[in-house]
Order: structure tokens, then sequence, then C-alpha cells
């Protein structure tokens, strides 16, 4: 058994869900490209064998040091955006994975560690990174993007009706005083915004496009998702768990497009079992959170989970 206690402070969404659809064999090699505070990394390991492995990877520093207190010979985890995960497989000299779990949510700790500067529920300085090693801050991107680049975050990450509005109150507030807080943001973009869906924040649509555009959310998930099925295994399985439309819609027709394979030309002499094989096959449908997991936690409402399985078709 692991010595870990994740999930302590944070109720990882779809756990079983995930883990049984990973279908794990005890002396299987996964990767939970998405560590956060370890709830499906666990639940992995309490099905893996002593012969099984696990590698973890989070881009966030704080996740990375909950996961390496954990004492487990079979486990290990890296500080790596998982759009590098088939370099960390590289060093770890593993050229195949038999399975691959992605959650793209943002964990529990992030959202309600005030100073991370993710949720518009605490006044709290504008970070958003959920790498705070590197890159930008939202404080800094908002104090130098131009206003019609402000603009097309807002509209293409956040899909706010308003973005436009939002961008020349942006320009006009920073132009008196810097925007430092999540407070500032809030306020200026309940102002700018005319109307809003029934109980949800003004701000929560720019909010998260500011998220998604300074941590290269969607370009990630792009790299990712052919990186794991290069990576997996014959019968291996990719498992994603997404939060928002933007990105199921990228996980959606990926799997769709790997499923269908190579398309010929219409009307060409072919027998059915010479028809090139695609290298996903598509495993039920979509999977959504039950009623009792919404209600225990509502973070999960947005959740769908994806899952296919990596045919025997040869990789190019």
């Amino acid at each position: 058994m692991s010595d870990v206690s994740a999930g302590a402070a944070h109720a990882t969404v779809l756990l079983q869900e995930a883990v049984d659809a990973l279908a794990i064999r005890p002396d299987g090699i996964y990767v939970d490209g998405t560590f956060g505070r370890g709830g499906h990394s666990a639940l992995i390991l309490e099905r893996l064998g002593p012969r099984g492995r696990l590698i973890a990877l989070d881009r966030d520093p704080s996740a990375v040091a909950e996961g390496v207190q954990w004492r487990d010979p079979r486990f290990c985890i890296r500080h790596s955006e998982f759009g590098r995960m088939r370099e960390v497989l590289k060093d770890l000299q593993l050229d195949r994975v038999d399975g691959v779990l992605l959650d793209l949510g943002v964990s529990s700790p992030q959202l309600d560690e005030a100073a991370r500067g993710f949720s518009f529920r605490f006044d709290a300085p504008l970070d958003m990174r959920m790498d705070t090693s590197t890159g930008p801050t939202a404080a800094e991107w908002l104090a130098t993007a131009d206003e019609q680049m402000l603009a097309e975050v807002i509209r293409d990450y956040g899909e706010e009706r308003f973005a436009k509005q939002i961008a020349r109150a942006i320009v006009a507030a920073r132009a008196v005083r810097p925007i430092e807080t999540t407070a500032q943001l809030v306020d200026l973009v309940g102002k700018a915004v005319r109307t809003r869906e029934a109980g949800q924040n003004p701000a929560t649509r720019t909010f998260q496009a500011i998220r998604i555009y300074l941590n290269r959310e969607l370009e990630e998930l792009a790299q990712v998702l052919p990186d794991s099925v290069a990576c997996l295994a014959p019968g291996g399985r990719l498992v994603v768990i997404s939060f928002h439309s933007l990105e199921d819609r990228i996980v959606k027709r990926f799997m769709r497009d790997m499923a269908e394979g190579d398309k010929l030309p219409r009307n060409v002499p072919i027998r059915a079992n010479e028809v090139p094989q695609g290298r996903l096959r598509l495993v039920g449908r979509a999977v959504r959170p039950r009623a009792e997991e919404v209600q225990v936690n509502p973070r999960a409402r947005s959740a769908v989970m994806r899952v296919a399985e990596r045919s025997d078709a040869a990789w190019e």
C-alpha cells in the first residue's frame, strides 16, 4: 500500500469513473498528467500491483511539493506541464505506457488560496499562474496588453460577448492606476457587463479567459493529445476530463478524428478489412458527474469525461 493521504482538501471530480476508465492492469505503466492533490493518483496506486508504475506531472510547484512527500517505489512526480509528457517519459527511459489521465480542471487549493489570484471570491494579487515560478502574472499582462489583444483574449477564451467593453474599461482604468488585485478587476468588469446569467458573477468569463491565455491551456492540450496517443501501447486508454466547452470541443474532435483513421476518396473500391484503421477506438459516451456528486461538489457540474483506447494501427 502507498503511504499517501490524498484528497483531504480537494474533492477529485469523477474519481471512480476516471480510474475505472483506465482499465488498470496491475503491472501496467500509467501517467497522471495533472496530479493536483493526488486524488486520481492515489486510487491508481491502490489498483496497481508491486510491478506497476505511475508517473505524475504537474506544473504547480505546490502540487509537486505534495507529491514528493509520497513514499511509494512505484510512484514518481515531475515538475512539468503535461505538454512535455513525451520528454519526461524519454528521460525516464519509457517508450510506451498503458494509460494517460488528464484532469483539466483548476484544483480546489488553487482556487481557495487567495494569493494565487484565480478566484474573484477573494481580494488578492492578480497572479493566475499555475506555475508560479515562471511567466508574467495577470497583473503584468493587463498592464501591457493593448486593447485589441485584451478584447480578443476575453472573447476567444472566455466566450464573453461584452469583451470589447471590458477591454475598453481595463485600458481606461489602468491609465488612472495599475490593476493589481482581483477586486479591482471584478469591479471594473461588473460595470462593463450589462447582463449576466443568473447566479454567475459578471467577471466569471473574464477570469477564465485570462487564466487560460496566461497558462497556454488550450495550446498545451493540443500538444498533449497526439503525444499521449503516440506514447500509448495498443489497448492503452486515454481519459480526459474537461471543464468548459473550449477544452471539450478540442478533445471531442481529436478523439473522433483519431478514431476515423485516414480518409479515402469516395467510391474507392476496397474491401472492408482493408479500410485504414483509426489509431483510437472511442470507449462509450461522454460521462458527466452524477447528481449526487454535483450536490456534494458543485465545482463538478461542468465536468465532461471522454475515453478512447489505442488501436494497433501504426503511428507514423
